[in-house]
């Protein structure tokens, strides 16, 4: 009986006991139910008691696997003992022989070294892995704490995350000895990889769970708030914001408890950064090193599926769901500067800005939310119309959902231009993160479509332009001049292709991913190229059919076409000395497995590769430009040789006596009138580098004819018919006097024939004689000894 039980006395008892006897003792009728706080007083202890038998197997488990690396280490030490006992003893026997000590000594040693430092690494193996075990364990007994407070219906928030923060902190310190270890005992990899995979369950518990917390955390705050007040436009855009911002209104224990959250979720992504940094190292680290702030998230991803309501129903209205993201996201913004930055710097949380982690996940649910539901549509709408043969709507839909993309992109970047954050929109990753046009990175089919409708809008507006012939005949204004004072003399034309590939390059820009871009400029510039090379054929191939171009308008017309060619190849490659044609073009001859720099050095100009995406329409446009370069050439000179066909068959007159007052041949007075008259003509319609290549290659067609048709035929040349030929040259080389100082030099073989014509009797015979050495001798250089030979077996002298 409870009765007949000698309490102790009061004096034995410790003053908690006391306290606690007081407290649950107080009243009579707490007297009555001693019987009752008995009982539980009993259950308590038994609880406890089976607590510490669990803790005393544990313990013991404990000690037996020490007393079994003990057990180890003393067999060890055991050896080492024994083996240094036979290296005492031999040395000592060994002490009158030098030889022997000598041999077996030196021996030994490094057998004795060796395995002592087999002892030592197996220490610290054991060490180490006891360490783990222990710090695991911690770990995980943490984990288990914060899932099941979680478990309780009113667990306490501040216990809840310190023992959250206990977990954190001991994963860190295993990451530590983890990444230690990797650098300085890679042949431990097992043991690391055993960690890993304990850590890893861990954590594959304990984010879910802290992501969760967060989540409820966030609605407490009243977060997201209400989208109508949001997309409400006021004129004072601070004021509206902080009013309907839960985050700027949060006070006393919530704020504490969200920002002990947010750091927490900040401590577990460096952890995870750290990690896959070290696990993938030697590998493609953007994985690790690019991941979304898990924080800003979870705030954006509750925000959009409260703002989807309103996306559903405009479908239709795309401009409507643009301009309510941006206005969120501009109205939030400062927020994050603020309010969140300085968390995220207190977490040490490197290379994140919570400003463009704002935007570009923004953006990003954005891109999400155009790819499920407002693109899928789209093409349905597309493939309706090719159906129907009408696909002039839904052209217009597609084209006018670009735009909206293109411009919310350069209103989002200037929200990052204004913090004065330098974003690298080079970078594919950067690029990716900062664009709605990251959509067309998972459906690259969706952009070979896009590509082809921007193409299709194109050709036709270039349609009316090609079929305009004013459009031939107009120059280009304001954009002749390139290269110090050339004048490409360009028709319109050319400007107006220039104009909508430029268009279309702009509109591929913020494309995020080199390739697709590089894709884009394929599928909807090089056509363009096509269409603007294949225009210019069609017209001198016009002017060749209707004229052969033997009068001076079909040559104009040619030249103008020449003339547009020449621009669009010097523009193109302008353009491709841009990083952003450069980007491509490396791409390119990467995917192709050919080296950059062999293709843009090895082939020349006519097969620059390195012009970057556009070097093939380059080429091209080189090759035509070259080949009616040729061709005007080729006119000009078949008509005078034509004209002066009778001058060269009339061999008698080299023969004959010169006229006194006659400076040039009759013969040959309407060839050089044809030829000076064509040669102004093209000089006033072709564009100088051209031209400059037209009369050298017609200098080198004359010379040529000349010389094969005079001075390497049969004909004999007297004194007078010397006289008369040199005053011939002389009014030839006038003719081309216009365009350089020295014609001559344009001439080489009629130069050095007349020269060797001119030569005295006993000089020339010397020819005969001398061979190639004396012809170098007396600067010819351009003839060859039998050709020099021929000319001096015709020269005759009168005395």
């Amino acid at each position: 009986m409870i009765s007949e039980m000698i309490l102790p006395p009061a004096s034995s008892l410790s003053p908690s006991v006391i306290s606690y006897l007081d407290t649950k003792l107080h009243t009579k009728h707490d007297q009555e139910a001693s019987s009752s706080l008995l009982l539980e007083l009993e259950s308590e202890c038994n609880d406890l008691d089976k607590t510490l038998s669990d803790l005393n197997r544990i313990l013991e488990s404990h000690l037996f696997s020490y007393a079994s690396f003990s057990s180890q280490f003393a067999t060890l030490l055991t050896s080492v003992s024994a083996n240094l006992s036979d290296l005492h003893y031999s040395t000592a026997l060994s002490a009158g022989d030098s030889t022997l000590s000598d041999g077996t000594g030196r021996s030994e040693l490094p057998a004795l070294a060796k395995e002592v430092a087999r002892v030592e690494a197996v220490r610290v193996y054991a060490e180490t892995a006891l360490k783990f075990d222990t710090l695991v364990g911690d770990i995980e007994d943490a984990v288990s704490s914060v899932v099941n407070r979680n478990l309780r219906k009113h667990p306490s928030s501040r216990n809840l995350e310190d023992v959250r923060l206990i977990a954190i902190k001991a994963l860190k310190q295993a990451e530590d000895i983890l990444a230690w270890l990797t650098e300085e005992r890679p042949q431990w990899a097992r043991l690391v990889l055993a960690v890993d995979h304990r850590v890893d369950r861990a954590l594959a518990t304990l984010r879910p769970q802290a992501i969760a917390d967060h989540r409820s955390l966030l609605v407490s705050l009243g977060w997201p708030p209400s989208i109508s007040s949001s997309s409400t436009i006021d004129t004072d855009k601070k004021n509206s914001a902080a009013i309907s911002n839960p985050l700027f209104s949060m006070q006393g224990e919530l704020k504490s408890q969200y920002c002990e959250s947010f750091l927490a979720l900040c401590s577990l992504q460096e952890l995870q950064i750290q990690r896959k940094s070290r696990q993938l190292e030697g590998h493609n680290l953007e994985v690790a090193l690019c991941q979304p702030l898990w924080t800003i998230e979870e705030l954006v991803n509750s925000l959009f599926i409260a703002s989807q309501r309103h996306f559903s129903k405009w479908v239709d209205k795309p401009e409507f769901i643009f301009a309510l993201v941006y206005k969120i996201t501009r109205d939030y913004v400062d927020t994050m500067d603020d309010l969140l930055q300085p968390l995220v710097d207190e977490a040490m949380l490197l290379g994140y800005s919570c400003r463009e982690e704002w935007i570009s996940a923004m953006v990003s649910s954005l891109s999400t939310y155009l790819a499920k539901e407002i693109f899928p549509v789209y093409v349905g709408q597309l493939e309706e119309d090719v159906v129907t043969g009408i696909q002039s709507q839904a052209r217009i839909s597609w084209l006018n959902l670009i735009d909206l993309m293109i411009s919310f992109d350069k209103r989002v970047h200037s929200l990052i231009v204004q913090s004065g954050i330098l974003v690298s929109l080079q970078e594919d990753g950067n690029m990716q993160k900062l664009t709605s046009l990251q959509v067309f990175c998972d459906r690259p089919d969706w952009l070979e479509l896009w590509a082809e409708i921007e193409l299709n809008e194109v050709l036709d507006k270039l349609k009316l332009e090609v079929e305009d012939e004013r459009g031939w005949s107009m120059d280009v204004q304001g954009a002749a001049v390139l290269f110090g004072a050339e004048e490409y003399k360009s028709p319109a034309i050319s400007g107006a292709f220039l104009d909508r590939l430029s268009s279309l390059i702009d509109r591929c820009w913020s494309i995020p991913r080199i390739s697709l871009r590089s894709r884009f400029v394929r599928v909807a510039g090089a056509p363009v190229i096509h269409k603007f090379l294949d225009s210019v054929s069609l017209r001198c191939q016009e002017a060749e059919g209707l004229t052969a171009l033997t009068d001076d308008a079909a040559l104009i017309k040619v030249t103008r076409s020449v003339n547009a060619v020449r621009y669009l190849e010097t523009v193109l490659k302008e353009w491709c000395e841009d990083v952003f044609f450069l980007e491509m073009g490396l791409k390119q001859a990467e995917s192709s497995g050919i080296s950059f720099a062999e293709n843009s050095f090895n082939e020349g100009s006519m097969g620059d590769i390195g012009c970057g995406i556009l070097g093939e329409e380059i080429r091209k446009l080189e090759e035509f430009r070259v080949e009616w370069i040729e061709m005007l050439s080729t006119v000009v000179l078949r008509g005078f040789d034509a004209r002066c066909r009778d001058y060269i068959k009339n061999r008698k007159q080299w023969q004959e006596r010169s006229e006194e007052g006659l400076v040039v041949s009759r013969l040959l007075v309407d060839a050089l009138d044809y030829l000076q008259g064509k040669v102004s003509v093209l000089e006033g319609s072709l564009n100088k580098m051209d031209f400059v290549g037209v009369w050298r290659s017609l200098a080198s067609g004359v010379d040529k004819l000349i010389f094969s048709g005079i001075l390497f035929s049969n004909a004999k040349f007297y004194d007078g018919g010397t006289e008369r030929f040199g005053n011939d040259l002389t009014v030839l080389f006038g003719v081309f006097g216009a365009w350089c100082l020295r014609p001559e030099g344009f001439f080489p073989k009629i130069s050095e024939g007349l020269r060797l014509l001119k030569m005295e009797k006993n000089q020339l015979q010397g020819s005969l004689a001398g061979g190639e050495v004396w012809l170098k001798e007396n600067g010819i250089r351009h003839l060859s000894v039998a050709e020099a030979e021929k000319i001096a077996k015709n020269r005759v002298y009168n005395g």
